[in-house]
């Protein structure tokens, strides 16, 4: 059964035609949803273009949680190769800087790819991406070892600035945009 008021079929003659729709407001299809609560993240629109917000954090690592970490990661062995130096015998100092030196790039590269090296480990951190929340890579942790470099440069200022710093990050972890939080 038909009826004139159909768009897909044809109209009797003589009948005018149906006025053009409105598209002027929005459908209503119920209750509008709630405005977001104060501080909430802004819901997930999602669709092209879009990109989810990662969660609000306040997880971050201690300073003391990284100095410790980066004590059992990388100056132990400089210790050891400090103390052979102090008692001249040299051969066995430089064979632990260089052993220190494998050791620290390696471990660089394993806090990268897997978020934890020995020391974030067994202090119980893990190192992320401060945009998304997944792990940084090898190669980047590498070149996150690499980047600590700038964090001596103005009187060790860099490593210190975690004290007051909102996200508790050193200027490496700013520019290779990673954070350091609690496992």
């Amino acid at each position: 059964m038909t009826t004139p008021d159909d768009p897909g079929q044809p109209q009797p003659e003589g009948t005018p035609p149906p006025p053009p729709p409105d598209y002027s407001a929005p459908p209503q299809y119920g209750t509008p949803p709630p405005p977001p609560q104060y501080g909430a993240p802004p819901p997930y629109q999602g669709g092209p273009g879009y990109q989810q917000m990662p969660p609000l954090r306040n997880d971050y690592a201690s300073w003391w949680q990284r100095v410790l970490s980066a004590l059992i990661d990388y100056v132990a062995l400089g210790i050891l190769a400090g103390i052979f130096f102090v008692a001249h015998v040299l051969v066995l100092a430089y064979l632990i800087d260089l052993v220190a030196l494998v050791w620290g790039i390696y471990n660089s590269y394993l806090g990268g790819a897997t978020g934890q090296s020995y020391g974030k480990k067994m202090v119980g951190t893990r190192l992320l991406k401060e945009a998304d929340g997944t792990f940084i890579g090898g190669g980047a942790g590498v070149g996150r070892w690499f980047v600590h470099i700038l964090d001596g440069i103005p009187c060790y200022l860099g490593y210190l600035w975690p004290l007051w710093d909102s996200k508790r990050q050193t200027f490496a972890d700013k520019i290779m945009g990673t954070i350091v939080i609690q496992a």
